[in-house]
């Protein structure tokens, strides 16, 4: 069955063999790593009609992580499905700055902004990467806030993980120290068509250069800020002049740098706002 998948998968995934072990797990109800350890074990009717039916979502484009309703992210696991952007690895990068971060400017003991949560993967790994933080979690999408809610729920994160339903930066009660964001950055006719068909628009569209939702966050920054606090966004690989310039523009003294992700590509513009 795995060979079989696997050949069939070949066609439109670049990843056949890791789909096609995570579909027939999850028809199974048992982990990867039993079946790769026990590849001659019989597969009973039942799963063998869920497997088909899984392998033929996969073919028409769907992400795994849809199908099989979860992701892992961060060392963690995060119920998905189609409300929410699908968690990308390279956004753990923005995760491991944001954690230096908070320890550099308080020991890890402060209030966090995470603007987009879609969810919750970023202000669930914070969380619990930094026991003393609280996070503020916002997002336009309520259908995405649901979703979040469940997995802050699931990882036991109430009342340190507080979401907050609004435009951008609009619903933070109060200035923070550290502001993350992974807004939407993408020029929509520039992704793979599947991405556009499954994914959320609203977690995914940039606009015309892919800048208009990071202009938008950069000219709220002022009044979402403490005087020494610091931002971290996560950028398009071709990004990081135009949205550098975008924030020296509105804080020409601050610090300003570009991280990369572990693929070598331009992945996060952190922001170190000078007191005064």
């Amino acid at each position: 069955m795995l060979r079989l998948a696997v050949a069939q998968l070949r066609a439109t995934s670049p990843t056949p063999q890791l789909d096609a072990e995570l579909l027939l797990a999850e028809a199974l109800g048992l982990s990867r790593l039993w079946l790769v350890a026990e590849q001659r074990a019989p597969v009973p009717p039942s799963a063998l009609a869920a497997f088909h039916a899984a392998v033929a979502r996969r073919l028409a484009g769907e992400p795994v992580a849809y199908i099989i309703g979860r992701r892992g992210f961060a060392g963690i696991e995060l119920q998905v499905d189609h409300r929410v952007l699908v968690p990308r690895p390279e956004t753990e990068t923005l995760v491991e700055l944001a954690c230096a971060e908070a320890h550099r400017l308080a020991g890890g003991a402060l209030e966090i902004a995470d603007i987009g949560t879609g969810s919750g993967a970023i202000a669930i790994a914070l969380a619990l990467a930094l026991p003393r933080a609280r996070v503020f979690a916002c997002d336009l999408s309520a259908d995405a806030l649901a979703l979040a809610q469940c997995n802050v729920a699931s990882h036991g994160l109430a009342g340190r993980v507080v979401l907050l339903a609004g435009d951008l930066l609009t619903p933070l009660p109060r200035r923070v120290p550290l502001l993350v964001s992974n807004p939407p950055y993408t020029i929509m006719s520039e992704n793979e068509p599947t991405v556009n068909r499954f994914e959320p628009t609203l977690a995914l569209d940039g606009g015309a250069d892919g800048l208009a939702c990071l202009r938008r966050l950069v000219a709220q920054l002022p009044a979402a800020l403490l005087p020494t606090a610091s931002v971290l966004l996560e950028i398009g690989a071709t990004q990081a002049q135009a949205v550098t310039h975008l924030l020296a523009d509105v804080f020409p003294t601050a610090a300003v740098s570009v991280h990369r992700d572990l693929a070598g590509r331009d992945r996060v513009v952190r922001l170190r706002r000078a007191a005064g």
